[in-house]
């Protein structure tokens, strides 16, 4: 009977070390699963994180450029608007367009129009979609360069230290930006045309659509380029930026139009006898000799440089 008493409690004692170790051994395994899914979870959330932050960044460089173009076109607007209003060209476009850019004045003035346009408008406005995804931005150290590159446009770099952090702290993007953009100068105001007819005969920049001017001895291209006082690239005219600053010396990137001077003699402007080029006419340089062109207005005269550009030299004549 005792035996029988003892073989029952180990085997009793052998169920409960069983049932104990099966517990135990489940325990750990909800453990382990516990762990392992929440670092999965961890693991994702971190990766959602992650693209969520590239998201933006990829959003930030392309949204730069753009607000670039915005303050480029902005500043330039300003500059010739001064010279509209004062009569007198730019002293230093590059500083000019610097003060704009960075204190959104002009000659010490507030401008209005860069109200979030300016450099430290364009950090607001990207910090305010940072603060939308629980981030931070930075824009440190800008260097800017202004210059052409080509006829036609502006080119506006900017460089900066661009920084991205993540307020949980899981990702930091950090890295020295260089934004490009494109100004057209296309329908802006000529600064000659403003200061030279006292803004009476405004002229907007715009690229001829009527080469070649000249087939055999029709002048019919020449005559509407002239009418309609349209331009082109010229390496012995000055740029764009050039003429905001009242200078006439050749430039690669250099423009040209021809003075359509009935225009300038129904407003009552006492008109030149030389050349029409523009940078001609409203400056102080009169190279001679003239030459009349067959087909062409008797008022309408070039001088020697300027046969070949328009392809008229054999059809002209001394004036």
């Amino acid at each position: 009977m005792v035996l029988k008493k003892q073989m029952s409690i180990k085997r009793m004692n052998k169920k409960g070390v069983f049932f104990t170790l099966l517990v135990i051994s489940i325990l750990l395994l909800f453990l382990v699963s516990y762990t392992f899914s929440s670092v999965i979870k961890d693991r994702g959330a971190i990766t959602k994180r992650i693209e969520t932050m590239n998201n933006f960044v990829f959003s930030v460089e392309q949204d730069l450029p753009r607000q670039l173009y915005i303050s480029g076109f902005r500043i330039i607007f300003l500059i010739e608007k001064e010279i509209v209003d004062t009569g007198n060209y730019i002293a230093d476009f590059n500083s000019t367009f610097a003060e704009v850019f960075y204190n959104g004045t002009l000659n010490g003035n507030l401008q209005p129009l860069m109200i979030g346009a300016n450099f430290s408008g364009i950090q607001e406005s990207l910090n305010k979609k940072a603060i939308k995804i629980n981030a931070n931005i930075t824009l440190t150290n800008p260097s800017l360069i202004v210059g052409q590159d080509n006829p036609w446009n502006i080119k506006v770099s900017l460089t900066a230290d661009l920084l991205i952090i993540d307020n949980t702290n899981l990702v930091l993007w950090n890295r020295t930006a260089e934004i490009v953009s494109y100004v057209p100068i296309e329908n802006f105001e000529d600064p000659f045309y403003v200061v030279g007819t006292s803004n009476l005969v405004p002229n907007k920049i715009n690229k001829t659509i009527h080469e070649p001017f000249v087939d055999g001895n029709d002048v019919s291209n020449l005559s509407s380029h002239l009418e309609e006082s349209y331009y082109i690239n010229s390496t012995s005219a000055p740029s764009f930026i050039d003429r905001l600053e009242g200078r006439t010396s050749p430039n690669v990137n250099g423009i040209e139009s021809l003075v359509y001077l009935p225009e300038l003699s129904f407003q009552g402007i006492p008109l030149k006898d030389k050349s029409v080029v523009d940078y001609i006419y409203f400056s102080s340089q009169n190279p001679t000799p003239l030459y009349k062109v067959t087909g062409m207005p008797s008022w309408f005269k070039l001088d020697d440089s300027s046969l070949d550009v328009y392809g008229v030299r054999g059809i002209s004549y001394l004036a």
